[in-house]
């Protein structure tokens, strides 16, 4: 009787748990929504702000979000993908590996502030980028490179490795077996880290604050060098640093908007292009 009693609060802890988080979500996404949809228009998302942005729209900082978010993740994937590869695949040493990721997982853990210091010291300072598009788009490729190796390790990890056996009984070479069964095989899997880190550095402020953004810039970036706007912090700049609440927290609510559908359609493409290579490697 007791076990049932207990098993019985468990399952209705967990199914309370499940429910809690999934009202917190819609009321989340509710709230976002009602509040930043009476700005959203074609103006809203193709306009410079102005007047001290208490008008207009928010272009600049849409560019500017998109090309950081696409160099971090194009720096950071590619690297990640293939340290994850030298550690699952070349070191030889299991201390070795099991230090790395550690390190790794340790990387993974820390604030995002200790980034933006981090990026400003080297990036900005030490390597005289200033602040810059190029400075940023680096601090975040070093914030996400630890998730994309732990998701990479994993997607390889799970591949059986009968497939790299039969590779090799067919004369393929470690070099061919990794580029032409291992990776292809691990990819959908793969793909989950660039999930995670396209959402991750889509909505990092800390990161960014010292080391990319201007508060207010009309101009759109015309090199690596130049500083940029970005949805988070000007989220961020409208809420905190305004002077006309009244204009300014609508056009917040309705860049908040903007950048969670941003988020969610690079995150429902990527989905659909894991299914479908998943549907495909199962041919």
């Amino acid at each position: 009787m007791k076990r049932k009693l207990f098993s019985l609060s468990g399952i209705v802890g967990l199914y309370t748990a499940v429910i809690l988080s999934i009202g917190f979500l819609i009321f989340f996404v509710i709230s976002i929504i009602v509040k930043g949809s009476s700005v959203i228009s074609w103006e809203f998302i193709t306009t410079a702000p102005r007047l001290g942005m208490t008008e207009g729209g928010i272009w600049p900082a849409l560019v500017g979000t998109f090309w950081l978010s696409f160099l971090a993740v194009i720096i950071s994937v590619p690297i990640g993908v293939f340290s994850a590869v030298y550690l699952f695949s070349y070191a030889k040493s299991t201390k070795w590996v099991s230090f790395v990721k550690i390190c790794v997982n340790t990387l993974a853990g820390v604030p995002s502030i200790i980034y933006g210091l981090f990026g400003m010291a080297l990036f900005v300072n030490m390597m005289g980028f200033e602040v810059s598009l190029l400075s940023g788009a680096l601090t975040l490729a070093v914030l996400a490179l630890p998730i994309v190796i732990n998701a990479s390790f994993e997607a390889l990890s799970s591949v059986s490795p009968d497939f790299m056996q039969a590779a090799y009984a067919l004369g393929a070479t470690k070099r061919q077996s990794i580029l032409r069964v291992l990776i292809p095989t691990a990819m959908p899997n793969i793909l989950t880290s660039v999930i995670l880190v396209t959402g991750r550095v889509a909505g990092e402020t800390a990161p960014i604050m010292f080391t990319a953004v201007a508060f207010y810039n009309r101009q759109l970036p015309k090199s690596l060098m130049d500083e940029v706007m970005a949805l988070p912090y000007h989220i961020f700049a409208l809420m905190t640093e305004g002077t006309h609440s009244a204009k300014q927290v609508p056009i917040a609510y309705g860049s908040a908007l903007v950048l969670l559908l941003l988020v969610l359609s690079i995150s429902s493409t990527a989905l659909i292009l894991r299914y479908r290579l998943r549907k495909k490697r199962q041919w």
